[in-house]
């Protein structure tokens, strides 16, 4: 049972706690909220329900007399006032277990309720302390150490001068990561990002855990390098404002919201070819595989090795497998698909690497149309860049794992990076002859040819094998997210995913691949 206590010094305060404890809730969690008449309780939940709401003006009534109220917000809420509940049983009436089901229950008076009530209830107790009040909060580890985060976040925020700032949610994602935007009157937003450190989990191969295998960012040091490499090269991400690095977290710029899609969801190919340039400007770049976090702390850039590709690959096996066929993968199945895997890595030697964003598609990149160039486009995730395979990211972009993109858009997109990379291979080799010229150091000949041209056909197989390996790897993340996380809406993307999965596989390179997705039912064969 963990234990928390905040000195509340006034109203605003107690009106803030309530935003810090909803920025802090799951689907299933119970918030009992304890104090004399006129200790706070309401004040607290008005605060709460208004933050969950992301409204600060929404009309919140105490239920005194109708007992309960729901609100359809971001996680829905049902705020209790149980004072005037005559017995315990009638809880029941109320439909208590059905809004824990739904969301999150906030209980005033949860003493009249007896013994009705989860005795996993985090329970808030306000009293008064000399001209204010103290909040003591109580319950299980995890929601009350979820609350405790969410108190470090406001001692952040206060030391790194926006005191009082309200917080609203902005994004989560399928990691532990999430967003908030921070606000106070007459300055910009800015955002919050809270990353914590990387849970490594159980060992699963050679005595290693997934994350380590697999080559995961495990602290936000790793966003802070990449960032200031982005930044130094030319590239628009967000300037970081303050920091806590031990604790994960950050003050960042906020780049705006624009998307690459239209007011009906379809993806606005322009967008996308003018992200496509991007890459190639940065792949035409030598990065280092290091790079400062902070003074005296240095972040390594992994290797997207084999290791990682195979263990990110087999998430297909573990999970999909079992998913669309009703059985688990046999010792053949995983055999067959190592096999198979191996022999299209082994066509990945020699291909071109660069620093890879790993996750480069349309929810982690900003449009700016008020800008130019490049500077349209603010990239916001890249903690879990690697030094790997540079049609990575092209894939990534093209076959955009959040938006269906038709086939004539990706052939676009892939175009106006391969158009690009060309055209700066001629600018290079141009330059390299004109240089030698001038130094007369070596004939022209010579230098012309030490500017490797862009390699179409190598890029091709390229992007096909990593195609297929990312899109397999997100089919298995898709079940997992359902299956192990309780989060169904991720099945959406399968059909979507499992389309870009055999629009790779038509290319030779991936032949074994094929016909082994062929064979295991995991794509179908198409119709002749």
């Amino acid at each position: 049972m963990a234990v928390l206590e905040r000195r509340l010094p006034d109203e605003q305060a107690t009106t803030r706690l309530g935003g810090d404890i909803a920025a802090a809730l799951r689907h299933g969690d119970a918030i009992a909220l304890r104090g004399d008449l006129g200790a706070g309780k309401t004040t607290l939940a008005r605060g709460l329900i208004r933050a969950l709401a992301g409204d600060p003006d929404l009309e919140v009534p105490s239920p005194t007399f109708t007992l309960v109220q729901a609100y359809d917000t971001r996680i829905p809420v049902q705020h209790f006032d149980l004072y005037r509940l005559a017995a315990p049983d009638e809880l029941d009436e109320l439909g208590f277990d059905e809004a824990l089901a739904a969301g999150v229950a906030l209980v005033e008076w949860p003493e009249k309720a007896g013994d009705r009530l989860p005795t996993d209830m985090v329970v808030v107790e306000l009293a008064d302390a000399g001209a204010g009040r103290v909040a003591r909060i109580r319950g299980p580890d995890g929601a009350v150490g979820r609350i405790g985060r969410s108190l470090s976040i406001r001692d952040f925020l206060d030391r790194s001068g926006w005191h009082g700032a309200s917080r609203s949610h902005l994004v989560g994602d399928a990691s532990a990561r999430s967003y908030e935007t921070v606000s106070l009157p007459g300055r910009p937003d800015r955002v919050l990002m809270n990353s914590p450190r990387l849970v490594l989990g159980p060992a699963v191969r050679d005595d290693k855990p997934y994350a380590v295998i697999a080559r995961s960012a495990q602290s936000v040091h790793a966003f802070v390098a990449v960032a200031r490499l982005l930044r130094d090269a030319g590239v628009s991400v967000p300037e970081i404002y303050a920091g806590d690095l031990d604790q994960g977290f950050l003050l960042i710029e906020n780049l705006g919201s624009g998307s690459f899609l239209d007011a009906q969801g379809a993806p606005i190919r322009e967008r996308y070819e003018a992200a496509a340039r991007l890459l190639a400007f940065m792949h035409e770049r030598n990065w280092p595989d290091r790079a400062e976090a902070a003074p005296g702390v240095e972040h390594v850039i992994p290797p997207f090795d084999r290791g990682a590709m195979m263990i990110e690959a087999e998430l297909l096996i573990d999970w999909y497998l079992p998913f669309v066929t009703g059985r688990p993968a046999s010792e053949a199945d995983v055999e067959g698909f190592r096999d198979a895997w191996s022999a299209a890595f082994d066509r990945l030697a020699g291909k071109e690497t660069s620093l890879m964003m790993r996750d480069f598609h349309s929810p982690n990149i900003i449009w700016r149309a008020e800008r130019e160039g490049h500077d349209r486009l603010g990239i916001i995730d890249f903690q879990d860049a690697l030094i790997g395979p540079a049609a990575y990211d092209v894939a990534s972009l093209a076959l955009d794992a959040r938006v269906t993109i038709p086939p004539d858009i990706e052939k676009a997109t892939v175009d106006a990076y391969v158009t690009a990379r060309l055209a700066a291979s001629v600018t290079a080799r141009l330059a390299a002859s004109v240089t030698a010229r001038l130094a007369a150091s070596v004939t022209a000949r010579d230098s012309a040819s030490a500017a490797a041209p862009f390699d179409r056909a190598a890029f091709d197989e390229a992007y096909a094998i990593m195609g297929a390996q990312r899109n397999s790897k997100i089919l298995g993340i898709f079940v997992r997210l359902d299956r192990r996380d309780g989060k169904p809406l991720y099945l959406r993307h399968l059909p979507r995913i499992r389309d870009y999965v055999r629009r790779t596989l038509g290319h030779p390179a991936l032949a074994e691949v094929r016909d082994f997705y062929h064979r295991t039912g995991l794509v179908e064969e198409p119709k002749s």
